[in-house]
């Protein structure tokens, strides 16, 4: 007797030819499923580039499937009898083949967890195996800590693995070389530039699909990023031997007119699966090994996946569904419309969205210190500003944006992700890039007509919640110096404040 076939299912960031639902499965007997649904690509107003990425890597690895023997449902969005929804594709395909069993890659995010749970078949949801460190492990590495910290997951991540590893002694005696890695950029004309791909028929369509079926945000065209793991990796070899040796010392850095600096442009194709983050340290480590990149730059690309990357992914998980909605400053402002737009005559901030519109990507220095460090600054609602981060960027799904939004930016989730806010004046953007050079407001002002909005609502963010952080050693410096100021100088600042703060809630151009 045959046995009924299972429904194994492949979500568009699952695209892993060892994804632990495709290693349990059987070719003989399973139906793999994958669907382009409406819900997926609506839920929060995506970036064109994002839908078009998804779209065309799922096309391209049902195809890698079936070459390997798989058998593939695969709905695409303009079918006529699409669900355009997961679970409904799911039930569609359990009637049509008799399956009473779905296998599932536990998905990346609550919502679709909770989706699974709710469809009336019988369902595992297996661990994601294609990460370096298990819900599980995190989970015991977290049990009856006081507060989790980035620095200390790092470490264990680097004894597991014997990355970056001199026996039990991190590599050149630090485990840490990011005082390093501060450095303002130069205009360079050799600056490298990520590996553009060329469109094949898949993406060529997928492109057509997106323009006419979705109403998106951002720029669909020029288009190029990879839709194969075979283009991917072509990005992650070009990453390794061109920008990797310098990447350490401008990782922080801001330039106008240079979108990528030294900058890997890999996490879109890692968030997807057509890249292995343990395949990418390894070979970054073994760039610094045979003398090809310094240690500085290669210690902090490795930082960035085995240690941020496994750690924020722990911190969503571990925390719960609750979450991306926490709010522990009651922040309560909308989001202003110039993030949709990049209308702003605020040179760093209109530099990062238009990069945002335009290439669905901004480095973690644009996210985090600027328009990041705006949203904190003015208490803008973060789950709007949660909302916005994970539509906008091409690697932004849930696991790893809301630790990063919540927790990293604006300290809504009151301490778990980092021990202060990254709450920093208009000085620190001058350090880190060209943009007050050319801005309409100035740098050095602090107050007053035409003052870098930074800098006063710096300092009202800090009296806002005074009786939260005055005591932490990290921020009481900066309370002392606000009580050793000229009175007059705290006015101008206040009033400077509270009139920036009023034209953001008219929708005034800033």
């Amino acid at each position: 007797m045959v046995s009924a076939p299972r429904l194994i299912l492949v979500l568009g960031d699952q695209l892993t030819p060892d994804l632990s639902a495709l290693q349990t499965g059987d070719k003989t007997r399973d139906i793999v499923v994958m669907a382009e649904v409406r819900a997926e690509g609506t839920y929060v107003r995506h970036h064109a580039k994002k839908i078009a990425l998804i779209l065309s890597a799922m096309r391209h690895f049902a195809q890698e499937l079936r070459e390997d023997g798989w058998t593939v449902a695969y709905t695409t969005f303009d079918d006529p009898e699409n669900a355009h929804s997961i679970d409904g594709e799911l039930l569609r395909f359990a009637q049509q083949h008799g399956a009473t069993e779905i296998i599932a890659t536990a998905p990346g995010e609550w919502r679709l967890r909770k989706m699974l749970d709710d469809v009336p078949l019988q369902t595992r949801q297996l661990p994601d195996t294609r990460f370096i460190c298990a819900e599980a492990e995190f989970a015991d590495w977290a049990k009856d800590r006081k507060s989790l910290r980035m620095e200390y997951f790092y470490r264990e991540m680097r004894r597991k693995t014997g990355i970056l590893m001199d026996g039990d002694q991190p590599e050149g005696g630090k485990w840490n070389y990011d005082h390093d890695n501060r450095k303002p950029a130069k205009a360079d004309l050799f600056m490298p530039q990520p590996l553009h791909h060329q469109h094949d028929s898949v993406v060529t369509e997928v492109l057509a699909l997106v323009e006419r079926e979705f109403d998106t945000f951002g720029a669909l065209r020029p288009y190029w990023f990879a839709a194969t793991r075979e283009g991917a990796t072509a990005a992650r070899d070009w990453f390794m031997a061109e920008a990797l040796p310098r990447f350490g010392d401008y990782q922080d850095a801001m330039l106008q007119g240079e979108r990528y600096l030294y900058h890997s442009v890999l996490s879109p194709y890692l968030n997807i699966g057509l890249l292995d983050p343990l395949d990418l340290c390894q070979r970054a480590e073994a760039e610094y090994r045979a003398g090809r990149a310094p240690l500085n730059a290669v210690e902090g690309y490795i930082r960035q996946i085995l240690g941020w990357r496994e750690f924020v992914r722990g911190v969503y998980f571990h925390e719960g569904p609750d979450y991306p909605t926490r709010n522990a400053l009651n922040a309560s402002r909308d989001l202003p419309w110039f993030y949709w737009s990049g209308e702003t005559d605020m040179a760093c901030m209109k530099s990062a969205i238009d990069q945002t519109i335009e290439d669905a990507y901004a480095h973690h220095i644009q996210r985090l210190m600027v328009t990041g460090n705006f949203a904190l600054l003015a208490g803008l609602d973060p789950q709007q500003v949660h909302e916005w981060y994970l539509a906008v960027y091409a690697d932004a799904f849930e696991w790893v944006e809301s630790p990063n939004t919540v927790g990293m930016v604006l300290f809504a989730d009151g301490g778990v992700v980092g021990s202060k806010p990254y709450a920093a004046s208009g000085a620190y953007i001058d350090r880190m890039s060209d943009h007050c050079k050319t801005c309409a407001y100035s740098v050095k002002k602090k107050s007053g007509e035409g003052c870098c909005p930074f800098n006063p609502l710096y300092w009202d963010f800090l009296l806002r919640h005074r009786d939260r952080f005055q005591s932490n050693p990290r921020m009481a410096q900066m309370y002392r110096t606000w009580e050793r100021m000229d009175e007059a100088k705290r006015d101008a600042s206040q009033a400077s404040a509270a009139d920036i703060l009023s034209r953001l809630d008219k929708g005034e151009r800033l």
